[in-house]
């Protein structure tokens, strides 16, 4: 079995500093690794020289036994639409394929001085706006559970961060970053057989992460196990003056107890009845009975709960998403930075122009979408009762949280409907369809600011991964993170093998 499918990061950080591994061979192997699986399409960008000196840099601080952090040496990747200083970010658009930011989003900033190593940057949607990382300019990227690449039996990775969860999937980094805005982190995460954590809306700072919707945009991660999840969360989190949003408290960074230590006999996990909706797979089904039954047996209180709003959630996002999509594109207008056409008949041509050549057929609908929808005509009829809605919606999540005689700690619900789409079945529905059915179980959390978590349970009959979500109140990420750990240890939920990636070489 491949290095990547054996450790985690804690076993790694311990091989490089009683000398068993290091931090450059560990890197050199995984850009070879991201080389043989280039079909995946899971990088827009390999940074192999920045990758083998920030290594090099990381086994100068082992060998003199002063390693930043735990990270330290640890291959990472990050989505294409956060800005990686003297790196080209292009969020996977014709409008900033040039584009190359004089610094570093927050996020990257942190990981750097954490001292982890950037193998690339990942695919996605365009502009982050889809469910299965299929809109890009640089092509769809692939599931690596797929039954055959090179064909059409190839699975989608979810969306919008695809790339990140394909990677991660993959065993090419131990952990990435992507944006979650309606579930672009834990849809992915749930089709190639991941973790996916969003956490709590400004508990990590959005400097530097390209806008899609300001109000909903979560920076989020990726690792292969809850334990790597937590890492990585305590590295990145935290206020910052740069992001005015960021919440102002310090952050105290989690410590999961063991296993054998978490007793579920004072925890209550909520089942919301309107999560058993229309398209609800039976083996997803059945996968989520049977971790309740699980968790019930282990003296968890589990029990049916109601967020009455879930059904116009979808709408409210849709609606939302739009209008807050129409304003950021505004930006891109040829004249500051990003793509300009050489068309100059006048400056509402270039506009005209330099929009036209520089977004896809997504992103123009949606701009329009949001332009029409902000209309004064339209304004209280769309926006204003779509954001009087958004607050039904939170306070659904804060009565089951918070109400004193029927209170939960836990939500658990699907992640996705299904199971992995093919491509060629995902690719018949519009963007709008293919949002709306896959983010169904995941986008209210992004309405309400929530911490939400994804976590493969098992396979299908397809062989391909099942995974749920956890839910849980705002800065509940301590709780959150330990009942999934828990349910982790139970199901046992096993890796690709090593078989299975040389397939995919081939």
């Amino acid at each position: 079995m491949r290095r990547h499918l054996q450790f985690g990061i804690k076993q790694v950080h311990s091989s490089y500093l009683d000398g068993r591994l290091s931090p450059h061979l560990v890197t050199e192997q995984a850009v070879k690794d991201a080389l043989s699986l280039r079909t995946l399409n899971a990088f827009i960008r390999l940074t192999p020289e920045l990758a083998l000196l920030q290594a090099k840099e990381s086994e100068e601080r082992f060998q003199e036994k002063q390693p930043k952090s735990e990270l330290d040496g640890i291959p990472i990747a990050v989505k294409d639409n956060f800005c990686t200083a003297n790196v080209p970010t292009t969020c996977a658009s014709r409008m900033l394929q040039d584009f190359v930011p004089p610094y570093n989003a927050t996020v990257v900033s942190r990981l750097r001085q954490a001292g982890t190593v950037l193998l690339g940057k990942t695919n996605l949607d365009q502009f982050a706006m889809g469910a299965g990382t299929v809109d890009s300019i640089y092509g769809p990227t692939k599931n690596i559970w797929s039954e055959d690449l090179s064909k059409d039996k190839w699975r989608i990775a979810g969306g919008s961060s695809g790339g990140s969860a394909s990677a991660v999937a993959a065993g090419l980094c131990y952990a990435a970053i992507g944006s979650d805005t309606g579930g672009s982190t834990r849809n992915p995460a749930s089709y190639c057989g991941v973790v996916g954590l969003k956490p709590t809306y400004g508990l990590v700072s959005r400097h530097g992460l390209i806008p899609l919707v300001n109000s909903m945009d979560v920076p989020g991660i990726f690792a292969r196990s809850v334990n790597d999840c937590v890492k990585v969360l305590n590295v990145i989190a935290g206020p910052d003056s740069k992001d005015s949003t960021t919440i102002r408290q310090p952050f105290r960074k989690l410590q999961l107890p063991e296993v054998d230590q978490i007793n579920l006999r004072s925890i209550s996990i909520g089942i919301p009845k309107e999560y058993h909706c229309l398209g609800l797979s039976p083996e997803v089904l059945a996968t989520w009975t049977k971790i309740a039954d699980i968790l019930e047996c282990a003296g968890a209180k589990v029990e049916q709960v109601s967020l009455p709003h879930t059904a116009a959630s979808i709408f409210v996002y849709s609606i939302l998403n739009q209008c807050e999509v129409a304003s950021n594109m505004a930006r891109y207008d040829g004249i500051e930075y990003g793509h300009r056409a050489l068309d100059e008949r006048s400056t509402e041509q270039l506009y005209a122009t330099t929009r036209a050549e520089g977004f896809n057929q997504v992103v123009k609908t949606r701009i329009l979408t949001g332009n029409f929808l902000l209309l004064r005509k339209n304004y209280q009829k769309y926006f204003e009762k779509a954001l009087r809605v958004r607050r039904l919606i939170a306070e659904d999540f804060s009565k089951v949280f918070e109400t004193n005689n029927q209170a939960v700690d836990i939500l658990l619900t699907p992640t996705t409907l299904t199971e992995a789409p093919l491509f060629r079945d995902f690719s018949a529905l519009s963007n709008r369809d293919q949002c709306a059915v896959q983010d169904f179980c995941t986008q209210p959390a992004n309405m309400a600011g929530i911490p939400a978590v994804s976590i493969p349970v098992r396979l299908s009959q397809n062989g391909l991964p099942l995974s749920l979500q956890l839910m849980s109140k705002s800065l509940n990420e301590q709780l959150l993170l330990t009942v999934a750990r828990w349910i982790e240890a139970q199901v046992s939920f096993e890796c690709l093998e090593s078989g299975q990636l040389q397939a995919a070489e081939q």
